[in-house]
């Protein structure tokens, strides 16, 4: 059972019913896929493919979806999507 402290700092058990909290590990193999599908949608287009949010979200959440791959992978991931960002701003 997992103890947590109260404001006192003394431990007390989880309430009835409540199941302990579980560490989500997505897939590398369905992050990768996905952030590899991104990767080509940008390289294959000519202008930026969405729509200014569309684009934000990306720009926010692919570097952060990398983090679940190996360091290696991740950054030159992150590498190669910053440079088919910066060629569609030029475009």
């Amino acid at each position: 059972m997992t103890r947590q402290l109260d404001l006192f700092g003394e431990s007390q058990p989880e309430l009835p019913g409540v199941a302990a909290r579980v560490d989500y590990r997505p897939d590398p193999a369905k992050v990768r896929a996905e952030l590899l599908a991104v990767l080509a949608q940008a390289r294959a287009a000519a202008s930026f493919p969405l729509d200014s949010r569309g684009t934000l979200y990306w720009r926010t959440v692919f570097p952060q979806m990398a983090n679940w791959l190996p360091d290696e992978e991740a950054a030159q991931l992150r590498l190669e999507f910053e440079a088919e960002v910066r060629r569609l701003e030029a475009a």
